[in-house]
């Protein structure tokens, strides 16, 4: 495993960091605007456009893990409380799983519905599961509240941040931040 900068991640790390984070947030978005609209082609062309920012978030989030298993983070900070480092843990440990359980539960939804998931429209990708009325309305529903879930998790991962930046005025956000340079220490 490679030596990670004790200052900041890496260039990958962070553009897959900000990527993976923008295509979360659309496909958030998109998902919450989509699901009251009626039948229409417009509703159908979200839902495809839905499922492609999905596949991409795993496609990406399998990348990420694969990145981050042979290029090692920047350590803790040893001056934040021992608290904080474990719940920083454990919402980097979700987020993670999430990345990887939305899509999956979405496609499997897609799958019991009894649509295919075509990858921008051209690679047609398996079904995970056989039609199934009942097991859809169920995925859905598990979608939805994992959806929520993540919501919930970046609020507060963002409030960490925020909360290091304005308070702590640490280097803690600088760390993710591509154009951020280390604070001084004089």
């Amino acid at each position: 495993m490679r030596e990670a900068s004790a200052i900041r991640y890496g260039n990958v790390a962070i553009s897959l960091h900000w990527l993976i984070a923008l295509l979360i947030f659309f496909g958030w978005a998109m998902g919450v605007y989509m699901v009251d609209l009626k039948l229409s082609p417009d509703k159908l062309k979200l839902y495809s456009w839905h499922k492609w920012i999905g596949i991409s978030v795993l496609l990406l989030a399998c990348l990420r893990v694969a990145w981050r298993a042979t290029h090692a983070a920047p350590p803790p900070n040893p001056a934040h409380p021992a608290w904080q480092r474990t719940a920083a843990s454990l919402a980097h440990l979700l987020l993670y799983l999430l990345m990887f359980a939305i899509p999956i539960s979405g496609w499997m939804f897609s799958s019991a519905s009894g649509y295919s998931v075509k990858y921008f429209g051209v690679i047609p990708l398996p079904d995970l599961i056989g039609k199934d009325k009942a097991l859809a309305e169920t995925l859905e529903a598990v979608h939805g509240l994992l959806a929520w879930a993540l919501a919930l998790i970046v609020v507060v991962h963002i409030g960490g941040a925020l909360q290091h930046f304005i308070f702590h005025r640490d280097d803690t956000v600088a760390r993710m931040l591509p154009w951020a340079r280390r604070r001084s220490s004089t």
